[in-house]
């Protein structure tokens, strides 16, 4: 086994990730034969087959499950190598890998970014946007160093640092502006826009209105806050959007915005990182900052 190397075991990760020969090439920078040597030599060195090849997908046999397994933890490890010699310095330095949420990212990001590069030019960020479970998984393998999501996420191994809460809006079209606000009874007999599986933000307007499933009234799973806002105003339905996003989403589309009466639906917006991680003191450092940027900006006054 001493023939295994490092590069072997980063494109065997690849190729789980994306269950594809040339979706995992093109990941790593190298040709797809390029990567089926390694994966192949891999596989001799081990004396049995790691994937299963399809037409169109590759899968795990129960051995490449098993070394899956492994390999997350041993590049895990080495990952924390590099924290270790970036947190024994007096500050962050070098790349960081940040991962946001969709619901949070356009709104939120370009001001942390740019407040985070002043308070610590010496970082490189790298920024990967997608739902909370792929990014808990990502963080749990070792290749995202932090992530901004809302809470809570759950999960043991994950410290939590909360940052701020933010109320959901109600976004119906302009000329029910004058209507009485609906409460969440009212929501379910409601045609409800919503964003589609996956997205917390969907679970948690679901929440709201005590629905454990969509209504049938509902017209649409959007992947995005912004076509569930350009339908609205095309006068589909209604839908709940979080307060940052109203200036964004609300500036091109015939919709009027509403605050919900008390007690508002509101999300709790945090950050998220390995308990384990050496760069614990300076993450906690980042989220003062991001907190900082976040508040200094909050959305315009709201009818």
């Amino acid at each position: 086994m001493a023939n295994i190397t490092l590069k072997q075991m980063k494109y065997f990760e690849a190729l789980v990730r994306h269950g594809h020969f040339g979706r995992a090439a093109a990941a790593c920078s190298i040709s797809q034969p390029a990567l089926s040597v390694q994966i192949r030599e891999l596989e001799a060195e081990l004396g049995a087959p790691l994937f299963e090849r399809g037409a169109r997908r590759v899968r795990l046999t129960a051995l490449g499950e098993d070394v899956a397994q492994r390999v997350r933890a041993i590049l895990g490890a080495v990952e924390e190598l590099g924290d270790v010699a970036r947190a024994g310095g007096q500050g962050l330095s070098g790349r960081l890998r940040l991962g946001v949420i969709p619901t949070i990212g356009p709104y939120l990001l370009p001001r942390v970014i740019a407040a985070l590069s002043q308070a610590h030019p010496e970082i490189e960020f790298h920024v990967r946007e997608t739902l909370t479970e792929r990014l808990i998984g990502e963080m749990l393998d070792g290749r995202l160093d932090t992530a901004i999501v809302a809470l809570p996420v759950s999960e043991r191994t994950l410290e939590e640092v909360p940052l701020f809460e933010e109320s959901f809006v109600l976004v119906r079209p302009a000329q029910d502006a004058g209507k009485p606000v609906p409460d969440a009874e009212d929501l379910r007999e409601m045609r409800l826009l919503l964003l589609e599986e996956g997205h917390c933000f969907r679970d948690q307007a679901l929440s709201f209105c005590n629905l454990r499933t969509a209504s049938p009234r509902e017209a649409l799973d959007a992947s995005s806050l912004s076509t569930l806002v350009q339908m609205v105003g095309a006068g589909v339905g209604v839908t709940l959007i979080p307060e940052m996003a109203v200036p964004v989403e609300t500036r091109s589309a015939d919709v009027s915005i509403t605050r919900f009466r008390t007690p508002e639906p509101t999300r709790t917006v945090g950050m998220i990182w390995r308990r384990t991680s050496p760069l614990a003191p300076q993450l906690h450092r980042l989220a003062d900052v991001v907190r900082d940027a976040a508040l200094a900006e909050r959305g315009p006054g709201l009818a």
